[in-house]
């Protein structure tokens, strides 16, 4: 039995070994708020001094149970799969928390006879680029992979979300890829997981935004210059921009449109999950951009040769930065309007990583469709299907249209 398996059949049966299996940080639950999935159990648990409630998809909450001697409330629950369901947390009559979670595709869980990768020991770099900042990263290697020729690559941000068991209550990366690669859908390849540093001019806190959401070539320097030469020292990886690609979510996601906007020539394939298309890092006191700029740049400057899947949902998030469905949905417009080879996928959730979890599965085969490794470029074209749409509009529905 899978361990995340194990862990919600205890919660379901509830066992006394949930208490060890939660305690044991087993799936990266212990600790942190969050809902493990398998098949169509959903386990929702939270760490909580007080007695806790959860309101599943928007419905009035209900009581959770206590795991007996630990500060940990859960309630097993069996809801629809293919989509993703809202959760929120409450003791004390206030929020401990929402997110969202994916009801997974059959490509999320461990297929029979699959050859499964490995995940490298953690490495910690001193960055030149970002002076005084020091990052973790992690190399995910597919089985198969051609370390002799040269392995494709695909870059991966926030990566301590995808390294280890946290992966499983996320995008389920290690999985996902392992069987894409096993059907044939995408190649072998090389994934650097890697974390947002700490210290530099941060000041000894999470660079995540200086680093992620300035709109400049300066994180595509660092991996360049520093990442992936340090990657390389143990695996060879290709070199032509048609065999690597780059992803991120959130602020990880406009860092990837940047990086291959800026190095065209190095990165072709972009994986954009709720993108922060918006004013982060807008500082105009010293000529600095928002993020908001990278739809106006993709209308107005030369076409790239890029392939981007975006994703997004109507209740991400509206605040001083500005809106992240309204930004995400003029960068897609830019891009049909440009002729770009794009897809994006407008759903309802709001600002997590459950939607992309639940297409990766499809978008990860959509990004590297025909790649061959024979070749070393491809002039990417829309597709006919996509051709054949209209631009994406807004409607209000949630107030009278006047």
């Amino acid at each position: 039995m899978h361990p995340l398996e194990a862990l919600i059949t205890a919660a379901r049966e509830n066992s006394p070994r949930l208490k060890e299996l939660l305690a044991s940080g087993l799936t990266g639950l212990a600790g942190r708020d969050g809902a493990a999935v398998w098949g169509q159990d959903f386990l929702f648990a939270v760490q909580s001094d007080a007695p806790a409630t959860v309101s599943i998809d928007h419905a009035p909450p209900v009581p959770m149970r206590r795991a007996g001697g630990t500060p940990y409330w859960y309630l097993p629950r069996t809801l629809r799969l293919g989509t993703t369901h809202h959760y929120e947390y409450f003791a004390n009559g206030r929020s401990l928390g929402s997110y969202d979670v994916a009801g997974y595709n059959p490509d999320s869980y461990p297929l029979p006879g699959v050859a499964r990768g490995t995940l490298s020991n953690k490495k910690t770099l001193q960055s030149r680029v970002y002076p005084g900042m020091a990052a973790n990263f992690w190399i995910y290697a597919n089985a198969g992979v051609d370390l002799k020729n040269g392995a494709p690559l695909m870059v991966w941000q926030d990566g301590e979300t995808i390294a280890g068991n946290v992966d499983l209550l996320r995008l389920r990366l290690q999985i996902v890829s392992d069987n894409l690669v096993a059907k044939r859908l995408i190649p072998p390849m090389i994934h650097v997981l890697i974390q947002p540093g700490d210290g530099g001019e941060a000041h000894g806190t999470r660079m995540r935004s200086v680093q992620y959401d300035t709109v400049s070539d300066r994180y595509g320097r660092y991996l360049l210059e520093e990442i992936l030469p340090d990657v390389e020292k143990t695996y060879r990886v290709r070199k032509d921009a048609y065999s690597r690609a780059i992803a991120g979510a959130s602020s990880g996601a406009i860092c990837a449109m940047n990086a291959a906007w800026y190095f065209p020539d190095q990165f072709s394939r972009v994986l954009s999950h709720i993108g922060s298309y918006t004013a982060l890092q807008w500082q105009p006191d010293k000529g600095q951009d928002g993020g908001y700029i990278i739809a106006h740049r993709v209308r107005r400057e030369a076409k790239k040769n890029l392939r981007v899947w975006m994703s997004d949902g109507a209740e991400d998030i509206e605040n001083f930065a500005g809106s992240w469905p309204l930004n995400n949905i003029q960068l897609a417009n830019s891009l049909k309007m440009k002729g770009y080879d794009f897809h994006f996928r407008f759903g309802e959730s709001a600002h997590a990583i459950a939607q992309g979890a639940l297409d990766l599965p499809e978008s990860l085969a959509w990004l590297w469709r025909e790649y061959d490794p024979s070749k070393a470029a491809q002039n990417y074209e829309m597709e006919e299907a996509e051709r054949a749409k209209p631009l994406f509009r807004v409607k209000i529905a949630n107030r009278d249209a006047w």
